[in-house]
């Protein structure tokens, strides 16, 4: 098929073959996301180094995994190595492939049958090969981490909690009591990043 133009005759982009522009720019765009992946990934590593632990439910599983990686390193017992980065990302890429980025949390999809969103939606993990994000209830499942950087998110949250249960009337008891639960979970989501930032509770 093709479109005239005055005397010209341009051929339609073929924009669903296999390996025309559409596939390149895929491509592309998978590339980028597995570099910033990593990045995040590195990020939390660092940050670890620093002292600055993630909170959350799979908080205890990734530094475990941190410590596994410097084990590896050879970084406990000889401070003075340092290693490259490359060895790092290269012990950290696993990992990076499981990160799925939420507003709120990280995602480490490492195992399908324990992603709290899959069993919340019925599906089956037997065949997922990613997590349904915008389903995360990330205070409660077991992969899902929050770190320094998700603090506004959840203090924005708190903030509009409160300001929407002080307009609730008295006759809207059970709504109330929902967003008060509601509240209560992000003030100690709020609490468990302070705390593993080193900010106290």
């Amino acid at each position: 098929m093709a479109e005239a133009f005055g005397q010209f005759q341009y051929p339609t982009p073929p924009l669903n073959r296999p390996g025309g522009a559409q596939s390149v720019l895929l491509a592309e765009f998978g590339r980028e996301e597995r570099e910033h992946k990593m990045r995040v990934t590195l990020d939390a590593y660092r940050d670890y180094q620093d002292g600055i632990r993630p909170a959350g439910p799979g908080a205890k599983e990734l530094i475990d995994f941190f410590d596994f990686v410097d084990g590896e390193l050879g970084q406990v017992g000889a401070p003075n190595v340092k290693r490259s980065e490359q060895e790092v990302m290269n012990l950290l890429a696993k990992r990076a492939g499981a990160l799925h980025l939420g507003q709120a949390n990280h995602c480490w999809f490492l195992d399908p049958s324990r992603a709290l969103c899959l069993k919340l939606a019925g599906h089956s993990a037997r065949d997922a090969t990613a997590p349904l994000i915008g389903m995360c209830d990330s205070a409660r499942c077991p992969q899902a981490t929050h770190h320094a950087g998700h603090r506004p998110v959840w203090a924005s949250a708190a903030r509009n909690k409160k300001v929407f249960i002080a307009s609730i009337g008295r006759a809207q008891k059970t709504e109330k009591t929902r967003l008060a639960a509601d509240l209560a979970r992000d003030e100690r989501v709020l609490s468990e990043i302070d705390a593993a930032a080193g900010k106290g509770a």
